[in-house]
């Protein structure tokens, strides 16, 4: 699979791949979003996902896939600090705010940074049908966002604390993904760096998740917890790894921003899984997110 993924790299197959790729990340995405801020305390179910992905990801790094290079080490290292700081961020804002408030924002300010980012690291440019795209795309998150904070009823006393980690959550996301983006690029075996990431990335979170739960009033039961988690982590699988494989085959821009529509996929889930009210407006707000990742694709 390495072979044939490394092969696909710098052509047109790679580009639909790396197209198909995102979206397929964008729509896993909200899944684990929803995950994290469902019927759980975040914290623990994020607790949860990390130790899910970590126990699955850790025999596979340590006894199948080749070792990384010495070069990746560093790499890692500041990897699991700029991750570290996105889930505390992450953790507070859907603590504080509503899913369908919060994850708009997160999502809507990280394709700027991602951009400039992807600029600044990678020399890439959008071009001016991309930026309208890019325009249609955000101005359809943030109406969302505007339009669920002012006509959204849940968590509305710390709706303003919400925001304000939110915003830095999705700089944040720019920057795990442009920085990955990197990562991933520097490895030989792309498999190799994905597999070692969840290990790194699945040791900080769950010893806190675990002295959270033993210090509450009323615990949650723990295999239904553990459950989720490991289903967390299958999506986190499958979502980060199809991501990070779309920057190593086409731009980290363009893949930022397709990425984006799972604002309109979690929307669909905060409605239909979370029982948040969803109405015309939004369904026109959710279309003009989609319109703007099809126009971002048409320009490229």
């Amino acid at each position: 699979m390495t072979e044939w993924i490394i092969s696909l790299e710098g052509t047109e197959a790679g580009n639909r791949f790396a197209m198909a790729l995102a979206i397929s990340a964008a729509f896993l995405h909200a899944v684990f979003g929803a995950l994290q801020k469902g019927r759980h305390d975040p914290w623990l179910a994020r607790g949860a996902i990390d130790f899910g992905y970590f126990t699955m990801a850790a025999p596979v790094a340590f006894f199948v896939l080749p070792w990384p290079e010495p070069a990746l080490w560093p790499v890692f290292g500041w990897m699991f600090l700029i991750h570290l700081i996105y889930k505390l961020l992450q953790g507070h804002a859907y603590t504080r705010g509503a899913y369908t408030v919060v994850y708009p924002i997160v999502r809507g300010s990280a394709p700027l940074f991602a951009i400039l980012g992807a600029f600044v690291m990678f020399g890439e440019t959008l071009s001016a049908v991309q930026w309208g795209g890019v325009f249609v795309l955000l101005s359809g998150i943030f109406g969302l966002a505007i339009f669920n904070a002012f006509y959204l009823q849940a968590a509305r006393e710390t709706l303003f604390s919400a925001l304000l980690f939110a915003v830095p959550t999705g700089l944040f996301v720019a920057l795990y993904t442009t920085y990955d983006a990197f990562g991933i690029r520097l490895a030989e075996n792309p498999m190799t760096f994905l597999v070692w990431f969840f290990v790194i990335d699945g040791v900080a979170l769950p010893p806190f998740a675990y002295w959270r739960w033993k210090n509450m009033e009323v615990r949650p039961p723990m295999i239904p917890l553990l459950q989720r988690g490991y289903i967390g982590g299958i999506v986190a699988f499958f979502s980060f790894g199809s991501i990070m494989l779309a920057t190593r085959l086409d731009k980290v821009g363009e893949a930022a921003i397709l990425r984006e529509t799972s604002t309109v996929f979690a929307a669909i889930i905060g409605w239909y899984f979370l029982k948040e009210t969803v109405g015309p407006w939004r369904v026109a707000l959710m279309t003009l997110i989609a319109a703007g990742a099809v126009i971002v694709e048409i320009g490229s």
